[in-house]
């Protein structure tokens, strides 16, 4: 028996403790009974090796960061799904067709592996990749280069005698036969390993990957769309930045950035049991600060994103696993609403967040992207809450202090705030920005360049945090700013008199088109000559026809 099969088996006292501890976390993620239930009713959590091993992984690398997990505390918190990522299986099948793990990393298989993690309480996850090849070229699950008979349900039955708890399925590699169209085939391709998931007569967690190859083009929002349809979270765009050796060192916080600035403007796709998923969690590993690593979290929280780390958890230190360990900031994440963060605003340096939660109360967090400290100082109108009589009482989730919505923020660094609204101040108003997202890869342009938001000026323009950047969606359908609607005459647009006619209501869609009246759909710019607003023809997810609304 090697080291790690005797660990798994000496941590059946750890596993009950994690089961005492984390019933809360570990009930959400039950199985569902005859599909009465959602699989994810909240985002999932729990622990990847890429973003810090990539294919440098064994059989202990795995068993030893599950070890972690519940010597650390972080399962007890909720993090209790481990997944192996690529590279662990042979280029090639056997002679039955069947996937084969690399012995010299799994020198006794994958189910051991998943028993041991098993032996701890803990969920055990796989990787695949919808293509004839994964991302590593190694043997995928989808139909082979050429054409073919695929594997979906041949792999599903396997990963189902492993006691796979959650497959993350990549898209690398699809074959798009002469004539075929790449959404289409991925469309096929993650439609079969959902009904072979589901024959298989086990539970299992569905990770999607497909969004993200399709990040750039006007296909990405019809593959948002579908998706939904067949798992339980999905990658939409680019991967976080993975840890160098040879430069452990290397920022890494810029590319938690960028990943947010793309998750955050897509929560209309997003409901429990469906997750957009803004990819992992290094939060303490190399190259994030103790203040990042706290952004990381809170963001992902606001976002009610999943949280999956991926790190050398045995390597962690004490303030990092405090953070990560959070249990009022990890509460966000998991609330039952599940609803995605609106931003409030968004200055040169700052975003401000505001979200709803489950039974009332809400969340507030303030982002400093900044190198110097910044004053927050939040009040209940730009909430969307009454502008008299209303008292906002905020809990520092970092310090655990009570009072104002008021901060000194470092650099780099997230106050977020759980808020409980006093007897004056109402239900909140869908208030905040409405954002133009380009849709693209990452690209020279940085942040700043990425979102434009809608100013009563009447252009899409840099974000600035001014007042004309700030929008109510009323209950009919209009868009206020001010004592001032968003009004569509005659392929233009104006700021007129609220409740002047039909062309200040606004219907949206799940693509994130405005469409007047008329339908034609509110139009914007990315550049200096393209940013002023007008009405045109609605086409096919034009990148400058996609807008994000309050929530």
């Amino acid at each position: 028996m090697t080291k790690w099969q005797d660990g798994g088996l000496r941590g059946h006292r750890s596993a009950r403790m994690f089961l005492l501890f984390g019933c809360v976390f570990g009930a959400a993620l039950t199985a569902v009974a005859a599909g009465a239930q959602t699989l994810a009713p909240v985002p999932p959590m729990g622990w990847n090796d890429w973003a810090h091993y990539e294919c440098n992984i064994s059989a202990d690398t795995i068993v030893g960061n599950a070890r972690a997990l519940v010597k650390t505390g972080l399962a007890a918190h909720g993090y209790n799904t481990v997944t192996i990522d690529d590279c662990w299986m042979q280029k090639t099948r056997d002679a039955q067709g069947n996937l084969q793990p690399d012995l010299s990393r799994f020198p006794h298989g994958i189910k051991p592996v998943a028993d041991a993690v098993h032996a701890l309480g803990l969920k055990f996850g796989i990787y695949e990749d919808s293509g004839y090849e994964t991302c590593g070229k190694y043997a995928g699950s989808g139909v082979p280069n050429g054409g073919g008979p695929d594997h979906f349900l041949q792999d599903a039955k396997l990963f189902a005698s492993w006691g796979v708890d959650y497959l993350k399925l990549d898209g690398c590699n699809l074959y798009v036969p002469p004539g075929g169209t790449q959404e289409g085939v991925y469309r096929k391709a993650y439609a079969a390993q959902s009904a072979a998931l589901k024959a298989v007569g086990r539970p299992i967690i569905f990770s999607e990957s497909a969004p993200a190859y399709f990040q750039g083009t006007p296909d990405w929002y019809v593959v948002l769309a579908w998706v939904r349809g067949d798992g339980q979270l999905w990658r939409e765009g680019t991967d976080i930045e993975v840890y160098n050796p040879k430069n452990p060192g290397r920022e890494r916080f810029s590319s938690v950035l960028w990943n947010y600035a793309y998750n955050l403007p897509l929560g209309r796709f997003q409901k429990p049991g469906n997750w957009n998923d803004a990819d992992f969690i290094i939060g303490g590993d190399s190259g994030m600060s103790a203040a990042e690593s706290r952004s990381q979290l809170a963001l992902w929280s606001m976002m009610s994103a999943p949280l999956i780390l991926s790190s050398d958890l045995g390597k962690l230190s004490s303030q990092s696993i405090e953070t990560l360990s959070n249990k009022a900031v990890i509460a966000i994440d998991q609330d039952a609403l599940g609803q995605e963060a609106t931003l409030v605003r968004r200055s040169a340096t700052t975003d401000l967040l505001f979200k709803r939660l489950s039974g009332g109360d809400y969340a507030v967090a303030l982002l400093n992207r900044g190198t110097s400290p910044v004053q927050a100082d939040v009040h209940p109108p730009e909430l969307g809450f009454a502008a008299n009589g209303c008292h906002l009482d905020g809990q520092d989730l970092w310090s655990g202090k009570s009072g104002a919505l008021q901060a000194t923020v470092a650099a780099h660094d997230t106050v977020i705030w759980r808020v409980h609204a006093g007897g004056g101040c109402g239900s909140p108003s869908r208030t905040g920005t409405v954002t133009l997202t380009e849709n693209t890869e990452k690209h020279d342009h940085g942040f700043e360049g990425y979102t434009r938001c809608l100013s009563a000026a009447g252009a899409a323009e840099a974000c600035t945090g001014a007042a004309a950047e700030s929008w109510t969606v009323t209950r009919d359908g209009a868009l206020r700013s001010g004592d001032r609607c968003l009004t569509a005459a005659s392929g233009k647009t104006a700021m007129q008199s609220c409740g002047s006619g039909k062309g200040q209501q606004w219907n949206y869609t799940l693509a994130g088109n405005l469409i007047d009246a008329d339908h034609q759909c509110l139009t914007g710019g990315f550049g200096a000559s393209g940013s002023a607003l007008r009405v045109e023809s609605c086409g096919h997810n034009r990148p400058d026809q996609i807008w994000s609304l309050p929530n």
